[in-house]
């Protein structure tokens, strides 16, 4: 690993914080001071764990919605 890898791994966002700046960047509202600020603290593993999750929830609830559709009959 390198050195700046190395670096940012150790920083300490927390899961939390991450998840959050994930959620928001889905719906692409994230300010630029606070994408600067999740620059300098979150940790790179957490991220890509976060979008991760993200994305299989994002595609959970269209699943959802597209069920919920068809079940009530609204698609005919």
């Amino acid at each position: 690993m390198s050195g700046e890898l190395r670096k940012a791994v150790r920083r300490k966002g927390s899961f939390v914080q991450t998840m959050k700046a994930v959620a928001w960047s889905f719906f692409g509202v994230r300010k630029s001071r606070d994408l600067e600020k999740d620059l300098d603290q979150l940790n790179p593993v957490h991220l890509v764990i976060a979008g991760v999750i993200g994305a299989l929830v994002f595609i959970g609830v269209l699943l959802l919605l597209v069920n919920w559709v068809l079940a009530s009959g609204a698609a005919k």
